[in-house]
């Protein structure tokens, strides 16, 4: 297991102090908040910890509400909402500075039989036969103005081999193309079998790339370009069959809609021998920077 998987799952390993009530600390990202990967992912954990381990997560669906400090402890707070004979709801705020900046609401459900069908997985090239992060970002170094935003980007996916199938947003900056982007991902290092944590891993990639189709539209290269500013407003995840995140997993994604300042990426991910594992939406704040001295009115 890598060093930076290890930094990652001791992130997931919340601490709790009531019953009901964790506490999470954030690492360095890209932007000077708290990804919103990483509070995902620490709110499905706590919702989690209350749920038989029999029942696994089936969905999620979530909403950013402020941006986070990294420099402070993020408290999760978890209501048990319903334990069905079969579902179990729960419900998790996130609060840093006496404030509310995430609110998710999870279910659980005991595994049972029913009817069976999936859409087909996408062609895909070989994960192997793709550059790794590190191998690929130098190649774009010139497409960004802050000289350390290479090592800032390799830094922050150490813990996961995410592999774009064609450029990256800030590989083609200028340039429309399809707004439908393809990486692949898998944790660096094994991963305990607990399902639990490879919901929560997959809940925390899955905000890494999603908005990238957004972008490819309108040939922007993105937020470490700085052609655009925006966060994340919303997020779901529906899981629909059992994987693993530390073996490959293709995330497809597409942007159906952009307006408003507001942006529509929805995606599925595939397990590498074609099982349809999880759905994705998500909406996002995507705005053009204004020009210096243009007026705001």
């Amino acid at each position: 297991m890598s060093a930076a998987l290890d930094s990652l799952l001791d992130l997931l390993d919340l601490e709790q102090i009531e019953r009901d009530i964790f506490r999470g600390t954030s690492r360095s990202a890209v932007v000077p908040r708290v990804f919103g990967g990483q509070v995902a992912a620490q709110a499905l954990v706590a919702a989690g910890r209350t749920v038989p381990a029999e029942r696994t997560a089936h969905s999620l669906h979530a909403y950013f509400l402020r941006a986070g400090d990294p420099g402070a402890p993020i408290v999760y707070s978890v209501d048990r909402i319903r334990d069905g004979r079969s579902f179990t709801t729960r419900r998790v705020v996130a609060v840093q500075h006496g404030q509310p900046i995430f609110h998710l609401s999870a279910s659980f459900q005991s595994h049972e039989e029913g009817l069976e069908h999936q859409a087909d997985m996408p062609a895909a090239p070989d994960p192997e036969t793709l550059p790794t992060a590190a191998e690929m970002l130098p190649r774009y170094a010139d497409r960004f103005s802050d000289p350390g935003m290479v090592d800032r980007l390799i830094e922050a996916r150490a813990a996961v081999d995410l592999r774009y199938v064609d450029a990256p947003p800030f590989g083609t900056v200028g340039e429309a193309r399809e707004p439908r982007s393809q990486v692949w991902f898998r944790t660096n290092g094994k991963l305990a079998d607990d399902p639990l944590l490879h919901v929560c891993m997959a809940t925390y990639v899955s905000d890494m790339t999603l908005l990238d189709s957004v972008l490819l539209a309108h040939g922007r290269g993105g937020w470490a370009v700085g052609d655009v500013v925006g966060a994340s407003l919303d997020h779901a995840m529906w899981f629909h069959r059992p994987f693993r995140a530390d073996e490959w997993l293709l995330y497809d994604q597409e942007s159906p809609s952009a307006s408003g300042g507001r942006g529509l990426g929805q995606a599925r991910i595939h397990t590498a021998d074609g099982r349809l594992a999880i759905t994705v939406i998500q909406e996002g704040v995507v705005r053009v920077p204004r020009e210096p001295g243009m007026s705001t009115t």
